[in-house]
């Protein structure tokens, strides 16, 4: 089952169960896969990938959004948006530790022949295309950093 097919499923279980975070939070991301793929073009799907990227892109506005509303004191609005964003994160593959991180970006180092600072975009670029959705880009980026340095 597709993460669309997914999202369409609990847009009604969260109808049927009157629960208005989740229900606009899903509404959301239905909306951006709808907007999504309507680039792409009509008849085509949106892939695994794309689909995961879109989810990590709302995510991260709504905690973004919580950070600035929570600097205003505004905490109802805080509030609202830190619940969407952990409805939305459910739909994320967990995240990984920092110990099981490093080791993967050691594997990618190695992979790439990287041995300097210089060379932390081509580790970047694979890392991140790999570690999608598994793992926040500033956590790859500081660690990257640190193992090349």
């Amino acid at each position: 089952m597709s993460l669309t097919e997914k999202i369409s499923g609990d847009l009604i279980n969260a109808m049927k169960g009157k629960d208005k975070v989740a229900l606009e939070a899903i509404r959301a991301a239905k909306t951006a896969f709808l907007l999504a793929k309507s680039e792409k073009g009509q008849d085509t799907a949106l892939t695994p990938e794309e689909e995961l990227k879109i989810i990590q892109k709302l995510v991260k506005q709504r905690r973004e959004s919580a950070a600035i509303y929570k600097e205003n004191n505004r905490l109802d609005l805080y509030d609202k948006e830190v619940a969407e964003a952990d409805v939305l994160e459910k739909y994320l593959p967990a995240k990984m530790g920092e110990a099981e991180l490093e080791k993967v970006l050691k594997d990618i180092i190695a992979r790439v022949g990287a041995i300097s600072p210089s060379d932390m975009g081509k580790v970047m670029g694979f890392a991140t295309n790999e570690l999608a959705g598994k793992a926040d880009g500033k956590e790859i980026s500081a660690i990257v950093r640190k193992l090349l340095g």
